[in-house]
């Protein structure tokens, strides 16, 4: 005699009803993983292999929000040297030249 199957119910979003996200903090562990993390491989044959994780120097991290503006560095670093002629000059002195001129 076979089971009867459960009917799996779905919100439009693809998760199952019986998921409870309630509780749920967004980002609880972002602070910690900039910070860096260890990954260790327990292999087959005995060794263990210990990774040190973190961010490269000047890397980058955009808001899940600026992505479908940003998807590539190019797009950002285009649009952050537009941003930078806006940026009044620092040096009084290099205003004056180009007044002369």
């Amino acid at each position: 005699m076979k089971k009867a199957s459960a009917k799996i119910t779905r919100y439009a979003s693809g998760m199952r009803r019986e998921y409870d996200f309630a509780g749920g903090v967004r980002g609880k562990h972002y602070h910690a993983l900039q910070a860096g993390y260890t990954i260790t491989i327990h292999r087959a044959d005995g060794i263990t292999v210990v990774k040190e994780v973190k961010p490269t120097a000047g890397a980058i991290i955009l808001e899940p929000e600026l992505r479908k503006y940003f998807p590539n560095s190019e797009s950002v670093n285009a649009t952050l040297r537009s941003l930078i002629k806006l940026i009044p000059s620092q040096h009084p002195e290099r205003g004056k030249k180009a007044q002369k001129s």
